[in-house]
């Protein structure tokens, strides 16, 4: 499968306009400048960049999504128009070596979930929340939980989302893994 036959050219060309349009609108007076202020092309130089960095962050979470989703790198792959292992060696999300070293001497007990995917991730943190245990971080496939004293429940949501989430006391958790942001908070 490759990326030309998931979108349409019609909404590829509206995703580029799209990021077109942020980078020349979100700084106020930027596209207006650059018909008369040299200086102008250097601020779009730098929106452009933010954009760039965006874009590439959002299609590292995107992968990693794809992935925990149970996608394969030859998918991943294929969908980027190169092969399994190039997909692999640029995106994989480096585990550290121990993945119980998560775990720290002093801290509170930690514990590894493993496997899981997108579609079986938001049960097993039910089950865990009601044993006591809320997420810490996440990666790939993997949940790391820690134990508490508490019941926790955990939610899933789409980005966007943050402050009205944060506002009714839930946590988040982690940088997120585009489209989602975890959230955690105690229950009642």
């Amino acid at each position: 499968m490759t990326g030309g036959e998931l979108l349409s050219p019609e909404e590829a060309d509206g995703i580029r306009e799209s990021i077109a349009s942020a980078v020349l609108g979100s700084p106020a007076g930027l596209a207006d400048s650059l018909e008369h202020d040299p200086e102008g092309y250097l601020r779009l130089v730098a929106a452009a960049r933010v954009g760039a960095e965006e874009s590439s962050r959002l299609l590292r979470e995107a992968i990693q999504g794809a992935r925990a989703a149970g996608h394969s790198w030859d998918a991943v792959g294929g969908v980027l128009g190169v092969s399994r292992q190039a997909a692999q060696q640029r995106f994989a999300v480096k585990q550290p070596r121990d993945a119980a070293a998560a775990e720290s001497a002093d801290g509170p007990e930690r514990r590894v979930v493993t496997p899981v995917t997108a579609f079986t991730e938001m049960a097993a943190l039910e089950e865990a929340g009601r044993a006591g245990w809320h997420l810490v971080d996440y990666g790939p496939l993997r949940l790391v939980v820690e134990a508490s004293d508490q019941v926790w429940e955990h939610r899933r949501a789409l980005v966007g989302q943050r402050r009205r989430l944060t506002a009714e006391g839930w946590t988040r958790v982690g940088p997120g893994s585009f489209p989602w942001h975890y959230f955690k908070r105690p229950r009642p």
